[in-house]
């Protein structure tokens, strides 16, 4: 395996700067007078002896947080973040509070790309922020190894998990290279993670002993309401009817570019001009349109999933979703976008019945092919081997590409077939190709068993008559009893104010065929157990309490 340089020396890690207290970096970062938020004290307190995950609501501040371990360690925080757009506005800001930030990108010119990698490796750059595919470069990793960084921060930590709705494979790698720069204590950060969620990023960065803080998620100022359609034409009547009776600016979330367009087309024969944005536009029209939104000039936008992380303008009034996402983290991530300013805002799902059919569909992504994964698992040498080849050697020797390389080997990591150290990759076992191939299929088989059933719960939230807010979190990984009082069906009085005393949120019971699950939602009538292996699973409560189907086991909530 490669050994790291050395880092650099303690006096130019620290550039010069002497390092504040923690009142003096709060107010340096946040502004004279400023108070640190519940969710930044907690990060903060406990981050130099312990990696940390944390969980808190867009617009906690968790920018923050970095910004000012970074003042106090007087050392380079290096942090992951998986849009240019993000990490330019990242950047922005951690400028604005007096940090040195440089974002390393493809986009940089090689001269630039030089003077950055420079200021870096003496250690005259506070914080760098990159792309997971950057870390694969060896240049790079050797210029944050010289700079012997405190803290790796992985912003938006949902794409390490398979079961995050904007999975990268690369995040998939971020724990060899957190021990090739040196391993330095590890900051993840997510606005909304299931249960499922925060395990997989636990593991998938290697996290040791690490706090788990989930704050409340929570948004009370945002009404929750879900209408269910029949057919596309009533679809995108009642999407309009919703956007164009909420004053103010809003965002409507399409499933197709064709949807798109025609709902852009609709809005504007009702007199509401709107702005569209997917993938399949130009780049310069798509940036456009997304610095319009974000400066205020245009107020509404009709969008897929891909206008996403990085749009944070604080005074948006509505968020529509015409359809339903593929999971409940996508949808309250977008959601999410609307009242970050604190004011009342509204949210909206419009449905029908073949959303969850459509969803399942996206959601069955296959495996690559067996040819290809005993391709890569041949490249690689066994552990111990004199020379461990790169990420980019195995995809030369394999005759992958670069994506596929990634994804085949964060695959044949998760069923412990092959270990890699920073961008050094080798056999983690003797395993026969076949026997791996198996492991593979089993792997992929559960996985899609378990995304199925995550389908299924945006079904569940779509159609309850209790309490929605209740539902939504309780499905996202909270405990809420109490009725909101600001959703639609805590309006139409059908909300109940204990749906089950005999079960609670958290509990572990045993199905009589299925094992051991935890209890993820209750309602009146049903409840949702969480099974390793089968996923989320919707069942009649009396029936399977009361036959003793369904055992409640004591003391696990």
């Amino acid at each position: 395996m490669v050994s790291a340089p050395q880092p650099a020396s303690t006096s130019s890690r620290l550039g010069r700067r002497d390092r504040p207290g923690l009142d003096e970096a709060v107010e340096t970062v946040l502004g004279p007078g400023a108070r640190l938020r519940e969710a930044q004290r907690d990060a903060l307190d406990g981050l130099e002896t312990h990696d940390t995950l944390l969980v808190a609501r867009s617009g906690a501040g968790k920018t923050a947080v970095y910004a000012i371990a970074t003042l106090l360690a007087g050392r380079t925080t290096v942090v992951v973040s998986p849009l240019l757009a993000l990490q330019r506005d990242q950047v922005t800001a951690l400028r604005a509070a007096g940090l040195r930030a440089e974002a390393v990108s493809s986009a940089l010119g090689a001269r630039r790309r030089r003077t950055v990698a420079e200021a870096v490796r003496r250690g005259d750059v506070d914080v760098v922020l990159l792309a997971p595919e950057q870390l694969a470069r060896e240049d790079v990793l050797e210029d944050l190894a010289r700079a012997g960084p405190g803290l790796l921060v992985v912003d938006e930590a949902h794409c390490v998990s398979e079961w995050g709705h904007d999975f990268r494979p690369d995040y998939r790698h971020l724990g060899g290279a957190r021990r090739r720069i040196g391993d330095p204590r590890v900051l993840a950060m997510t606005a909304t993670a299931s249960p499922r969620v925060r395990e997989e990023v636990v593991q998938g960065l290697g996290l040791c002993g690490a706090r788990v803080l989930v704050h409340d998620a929570d948004r009370p100022n945002i009404w929750l309401g879900a209408r269910t359609v029949a057919g596309e034409a009533e679809r995108d009547r009642v999407v309009v009817e919703a956007a164009t009776s909420t004053a103010g600016a809003g965002i409507v979330y399409a499933r197709t570019r064709r949807q798109v367009e025609d709902l852009v087309h609709a809005l504007g024969a009702a007199g509401a001009s709107a702005l569209g944005y997917h993938a399949g536009l130009p780049a310069d029209e798509r940036r456009r349109t997304e610095r319009a939104f974000l400066s205020g000039s245009a107020d509404l936008v009709v969008a897929t999933s891909a206008f996403g992380m990085g749009v944070d303008r604080a005074d948006v009034r509505f968020v529509v979703h015409a359809g339903a996402p593929p999971s409940l983290d996508e949808y309250y991530q977008e959601v999410g976008r609307a009242g970050r300013d604190g004011a009342a805002a509204v949210a909206v799902l419009v449905h029908d019945a073949g959303d969850v059919g459509r969803n399942h569909y996206l959601r069955a992504g296959g495996t690559p092919r067996d040819s290809t994964l005993r391709r890569v698992l041949g490249a690689l040498p066994a552990t111990g081997a004199q020379h461990a080849p790169t990420r980019s050697e195995v995809g030369a020797r394999a005759g992958t590409s670069a994506r596929t390389t990634a994804r085949v080997l964060g695959l044949l990591a998760a069923v412990g077939a092959a270990r890699g150290d920073g961008d050094a990759w080798c056999r983690a076992d003797d395993r026969s190709p076949t026997t791996v191939l198996a492991a593979l299929h089993e792997h992929h088989e559960r996985i899609t068993a378990l995304e199925r059933s995550r389908v299924e719960l945006v079904r569940t939230y779509a159609e309850t008559t209790d309490c929605r807010r209740r539902v939504l979190l309780e499905l996202l990984g909270e405990e809420h009893p109490d009725r909101c009082g600001t959703c639609d069906t805590c309006d139409a009085g059908t909300s109940r104010d204990v749906a089950d005393d005999r079960v609670r949120v958290g509990q572990d019971v045993d199905h009589a065929d299925w094992g051991r699950g935890t209890v993820s939602v209750v309602e009146p009538g049903r409840i949702t157990v969480l099974f390793p292996d089968r996923g989320y699973v919707a069942l009649d409560a009396d029936v399977v309490l009361d036959s003793g189907l369904l055992t409640p086991l004591p003391g696990t909530a």
